[in-house]
């Protein structure tokens, strides 16, 4: 998409203020969630090995579904 209408008087496009504003959006989102998905995998790991340590230790801990 450019900033050019050849319909308009000044020839600028009345959407290109909405469209950079949802780019903008877009790759603010896409960074929010490429962080969050880091910090899941991150707790993901810490979660296993606790279970490990737990698992070694002959220690029940509760199930997923029990958190539901």
């Amino acid at each position: 998409m450019t900033n050019y209408c050849a319909f308009s008087k000044n020839h600028k496009c009345i959407k290109w203020e909405d469209y950079q504003q949802m780019q903008l959006e877009v790759e603010e989102a896409d960074e929010t969630c490429h962080g969050n998905w880091i910090e899941i995998q991150r707790k993901e790991r810490y979660i296993e090995a606790l279970q490990l340590i737990l698992e070694e230790h002959n220690l029940l801990y509760p199930s997923e579904w029990m958190f539901d």
